[in-house]
């Protein structure tokens, strides 16, 4: 299977999504309806629902989605990690198989937030129960992150959107350095996903993306990557075929093993499809 790792879907509300204030395009709902037709013109079988909101009632709008849309197949929630009845609250969730791991937007987050004790406990309940964590993050907070990963080596993370690089300004440097730091742990994926908008908007150009890309599949290895494409957040800056059919592009001398683990296996591994 084609799975794109890192879709979201919402009922736009202008008050919860104040985030979206200077993103005139993405101020509408978006349901599966509205990407079926892109993931079928891109040979895409599936994709990974992610939260955009921090609440359980995302959660629970997620399952509810994946139940009537079979191109939903997994679920990344939000649950409270710093709550002190989080493995209470886990417990309650583990009833909807279709969620396969959590997410907290930390690039909102200070610095130390992925360090502090309460959330580090909520993260030492998930491996038990099979559940991967996404790491959210800026360019900036990816050494605090590091030393996140390292305090919990069982569990199984996933970096989105590369740690967001400033591509924008041509700054690449000190990202690789902690990039390449992060990919010793070798329980730790990333996204290939979420670039567009991190370079200007709309002004690109494909080989932009190229040494950037070039890190992370030197760093990660084809195992250990995956595609995204984060829709519809990606609307904000190209379309959907102008970043998968880029990533085609650079993976063109790649065997086939390899593009069908980049594009699919290991989502399916990672986040146990």
């Amino acid at each position: 299977m084609t799975i794109d790792t890192h879709v979201h879907f919402w009922k736009y509300d202008k008050k919860r999504d104040a985030w979206m204030d200077d993103m005139k395009i993405l101020q509408q709902n978006y349901f599966p309806e509205n990407i079926a037709q892109t993931l079928s013109r891109n040979g895409v079988d599936g994709c990974v629902a992610v939260q955009a909101d921090q609440s359980e009632l995302e959660t629970h709008f997620l399952v509810e989605l994946a139940n009537t849309h079979p191109i939903i197949k997994g679920v990344v929630g939000w649950i409270d990690l710093q709550n002190d009845n989080i493995e209470e609250r886990l417990a309650y969730f583990s009833q909807y198989p279709i969620i396969k791991g959590w997410r907290h937007v930390a690039q909102g987050e200070p610095l130390d937030f992925l360090l502090r004790k309460n959330f580090q406990r909520g993260i030492s309940y998930l491996q038990p129960m099979g559940y991967t964590y996404d790491i959210l993050i800026y360019h900036n907070q990816l050494k605090p992150a590091v030393e996140f990963v390292s305090a919990f080596p069982e569990q199984k993370f996933i970096i989105d959107h590369c740690a967001k690089p400033d591509i924008k300004n041509k700054k690449i440097d000190e990202w690789a350095v902690l990039m390449r730091e992060m990919a010793k742990h070798p329980n730790v994926c990333c996204k290939l996903s979420g670039l567009f908008t991190e370079a200007a908007w709309k002004q690109w150009s494909a080989g932009e993306f190229y040494p950037y890309l070039d890190v992370v599949f030197d760093a990660f290895g084809v195992d250990r990557l995956m595609f995204g494409s984060d829709w519809p957040v990606i609307l904000v800056s190209g379309i959907y075929v102008q970043w998968k059919s880029l990533l085609e592009k650079y993976m063109e001398n790649f065997s086939e093993d390899d593009r069908v683990k980049v594009f699919g296996e290991n989502a399916e591994r990672f986040y146990n499809l």
